[in-house]
């Protein structure tokens, strides 16, 4: 049986030993005296649609095929409809093309760009609305004893944002499983990830929890309602609109996970009460996440 903190069994799991995510910088302490940490690497990525320049990113450079797909796509400029014939990345010019069988509609998405809060690197294009109107997403239930398992598991996984932090996880989760994670500097990036990844393999939204390192704000409300995932949880709060969005669509969002706690603001019909929270461990501080040792 693997390890707790073990990676062996995800699908995608994080690197945070891969060279190219971090570079080693030297600086002093608070004592003055001198030391080294490793500091998260930022470079742009620039996304075609065919042959139309779409965006650049500043990302880690992990997965950009699956970021370019995952971004149009919920962006609303890849539809399911449209045959994806080919991602191809250059890594020397940073570019990644994502091309479709036919041409695609994207010009009115992108004459009304607008900036969102996502660590003011995010973007949603058009009505920010647009595709839930309609949209039911499916009755999966959800244990408590799976929450607690996925926070206990995914906390300490070895990450980027463990070991050095200032970054975001996005994980796609089944049942009490975590299947994917994927990380970035904004946690749109690292959403957007998973979308592409999902997209790539076929893999539907129906039955999975999307568990953020994030904040849950509108646009991954949004993002994560229209991948079709029912449930999306965070160790982190929540915005008014962000709730109110997820109330109306009837997504479940449950945030402020932190060892035995946790708050639903939206969609607490689908959560099956099976935990004993007296067996529930509160978190270690020696494995606690940068973010929740302020």
């Amino acid at each position: 049986m693997a390890a707790e903190n073990s990676s062996d069994d995800y699908l995608i799991a994080p690197d945070p030993g891969q060279a190219r995510l971090t570079r080693a910088v030297t600086g002093v302490d608070q004592t003055g005296a001198a030391a080294e940490i490793a500091v998260v690497e930022e470079r742009p990525l620039t996304i075609f649609l065919n042959s139309r320049e779409i965006v650049t990113a500043m990302t880690i450079g992990d997965y950009p095929e699956y970021l370019a797909m995952g971004f149009l796509s919920n962006q609303g400029m890849l539809s399911e409809a449209d045959v994806i014939t080919g991602v191809e990345y250059d890594e020397d010019l940073d570019v990644v093309v994502v091309r479709t069988e036919t041409e695609t509609d994207y010009e009115d998405k992108l004459a009304k760009k607008t900036r969102t809060s996502g660590c003011a690197v995010g973007t949603v294009f058009g009505d920010i609305m647009e595709g839930l109107e309609g949209l039911t997403l499916p009755a999966t239930q959800v244990r408590t004893s799976w929450l607690y398992d996925l926070a206990a598991r995914i906390n300490t996984t070895p990450s980027l944002y463990l070991s050095a932090g200032a970054i975001h996880g996005t994980v796609l989760c089944q049942g009490n499983r975590p299947l994917v994670y994927m990380e970035d500097v904004g946690r749109h990036n690292a959403v957007d990830k998973v979308a592409g990844w999902m997209r790539a393999e076929g893999v539907s939204g129906a039955d999975k929890i999307l568990y953020t390192t994030g904040r849950l704000t509108s646009e991954m409300v949004i993002k994560t309602a229209l991948m079709g995932i029912p449930v999306l949880a965070s160790r982190s709060g929540f915005t008014a609109w962000g709730v109110e969005i997820a109330q109306e669509v009837g997504l479940t969002v449950i945030g402020r996970m932190r060892g035995k706690r946790f708050m639903c603001l939206a969609g607490e019909d689908r959560l099956i009460w099976d935990a004993d929270l007296a067996s529930v461990a509160e978190e270690d501080p020696k494995t606690r996440r940068k973010s929740a040792r302020a």
